[in-house]
């Protein structure tokens, strides 16, 4: 049909969807040039497409020797010979991965192959890349021969501008990458989240899967769409569609029993199938009406995420998975929850920190009820955990992001410090977890205040003061923390201590109290929480533990 129809197979292809009108794409603003990729312009014009392609690859910032078409052309008989090309091995580092066919024909096919090796060849420092496969498959739709692709290939993975990431080549960063989506299905999927944690052991295996999603079972029209934007935007929209795909999972299956026995499976099967639910342009829809971190952001929490891998030792593929559950039965005893509930509640901490098991600090049976042995306890360990049981046997408690000894910055001032990672919940009488009110608010915060100008805990912490023009640039109180070295004026307000009390909560009250005694807290109900009650409005304490991360 088109100079690029060489290796698609046009019988499996859905030519009405296709446009033949002859289309031209002039714009260079990156402005437009997002809008018309999320709009589909090029979508349905397969020369056009191809054109667009090359256009946007080609401007990629690559390494000064970056493997090009002749390379290909010099190398490929001597990698493959005269084997077939259809059975040819692939390198370890694709991790066994489907090699999707997106209607290719059969030497479109044999041609992935033949540049996978080619590619192994000339990046010998390729260590992982599951996508590889996927994304070749695809850029071979839009390549006028095999080497044409091979060239397009390279300039994605030899891509040296710090502030893009493409695509995934290493074990560290692709499991960064699982742990970083699964931060962000915490905070902006917690309705599939809380179904991942009640069907699977763990959770991260299921997360873990996300690039699959994408680069292996969503079809070819799905991911074509995918890919125009994500050569104008970069790795962020990977994130955004990988958790519109989780959301529609869990509206399309709530309530329904599992089709088979693993939700991997389950969740593989939906989007394979995705057509039967959700158009390609819902898709999108839904993946951009997610109010997402700044790229700024997600580059932090990445490198945090990769950090605590290599503090852990875990820089290459291991043969045990289960490096997410950290609470043993044999190692676990709380006089307050049930290993069970530790293991809910870990679902709930940043991944990072997950990796770690938990370590009792402090407790009101051990250590008494006094204040200042809680605060000698707990400072030094950043995070920690906060569990209370009343005496009515409410079970609540606060993930708790920052060290206590941040609350000697306002001198004998109380203070506020702490970041949106923090939150509270509630275990019984039944299980809720209470988000910040900036999380899911964003636009409340003022990211510029200082945390020690506050004032006293009775009044509003939030104002509507000016903001950087550029959103960009402002990072939410999410990421405002000491372990991502960043100034203390973009610190947050969740918690709060003096020799009289410790308060945690935010936005426009106070949710919960505790005396200097340790043994009587009151709860304020504000829409800090959404109204929701964390425990009775005054109660007594039965038992306080503090538990710490220990590597």
């Amino acid at each position: 049909m088109d100079e690029y129809s060489r290796f698609v197979d046009w019988d499996k292809m859905d030519v009405t969807v296709q446009s033949q009108d002859a289309k031209e794409l002039t714009c260079t603003e990156f402005q437009e040039l997002k809008q018309l990729a999320r709009q589909g312009y090029w979508a349905k014009n397969h020369s056009l497409r191809a054109k667009v392609y090359h256009k946007l690859i080609s401007n990629i910032p690559c390494r000064t020797v970056t493997p090009d078409a002749n390379v290909y052309r010099d190398i490929v008989v001597k990698i493959v010979g005269k084997r077939n090309s259809s059975s040819l091995p692939l390198p370890e580092f694709v991790d066994n991965s489907l090699v999707p066919t997106y209607c290719l024909n059969a030497e479109g096919i044999g041609a992935v192959r033949k540049i996978i090796l080619c590619i192994a060849n000339q990046f010998p420092d390729i260590s992982f890349c599951p996508a590889l496969p996927s994304v070749i498959a695809l850029l071979l739709h839009y390549s006028k021969d095999e080497a044409e692709c091979f060239e397009q290939v390279c300039r994605i993975l030899a891509c040296n501008d710090p502030s893009k990431r493409l695509i995934d080549q290493t074990f560290l960063a692709f499991e960064s990458s699982c742990m970083t989506f699964g931060d962000l299905v915490n905070k902006y999927c917690q309705a599939a989240h809380k179904l991942m944690v009640a069907v699977s052991e763990d959770v991260l295996e299921v997360y873990s899967d996300w690039q699959r999603w994408l680069f292996g079972e969503l079809p070819m029209v799905y991911i074509a769409r995918v890919f125009d934007v994500f050569l104008v935007e970069g790795y962020k929209v990977l994130y955004r569609v990988a958790l519109a795909l989780l959301k529609f999972f869990h509206k399309v299956r709530a309530g329904q029993p599992m089709e088979s026995d693993s939700i991997q499976q389950d969740i593989r099967a939906f989007v394979r199938d995705i057509a039967k639910s959700v158009s390609p342009e819902r898709l999108l829809e839904k993946a951009f009406a997610i109010r997402l971190f700044s790229r700024k952001e997600i580059q932090l929490l990445q490198m945090a995420n990769e950090k605590a891998l290599q503090q852990k030792g875990i820089t290459v593929k291991q043969k045990r998975q289960n490096v997410h559950l950290a609470v043993h039965a044999e190692n676990f005893k709380s006089e307050i929850v049930s290993v069970k509930e530790m293991r809910d509640i870990w679902s709930w901490i940043p991944e990072r920190f997950a990796l770690c098991q938990p370590l009792l600090l402090f407790t009101t049976l051990e250590h008494g009820c006094s204040l200042s042995r809680f605060y000698s306890h707990s400072e030094g360990h950043e995070p920690t955990l906060l569990l209370i049981r009343t005496t009515a046997k409410e079970v609540c408690g606060a993930y708790l992001s920052t060290d206590w000894s941040e609350r000697r910055r306002g001198g004998n001032k109380l203070s506020f410090f702490g970041t949106g990672e923090c939150f509270v919940f509630r275990l019984q009488p039944e299980v809720e977890r209470y988000e910040w009110v900036i999380i899911k608010h964003p636009e409340l915060a003022t990211a510029g205040s200082e945390p020690e100008n506050h004032a006293p805990p009775a009044s509003s912490t939030l104002s509507s003061g000016s903001v950087p023009s550029d959103p960009s640039d402002r990072l939410s109180p999410f990421l405002s923390a000491r372990h991502f070295n960043l100034p203390s004026k973009t610190a947050s307000m969740f918690m709060a201590g003096s020799s009289e009390c410790i308060i945690i909560g935010g936005g426009d009250g106070q949710a919960l109290y505790l005396d200097a005694d340790l043994n009587h807290g009151r709860t304020s109900h504000c829409n800090t929480f959404n109204n929701q009650p964390l425990c009775s409005e005054s109660f007594q304490i039965s038992v306080l533990e503090v538990w710490g991360f220990r590597d």
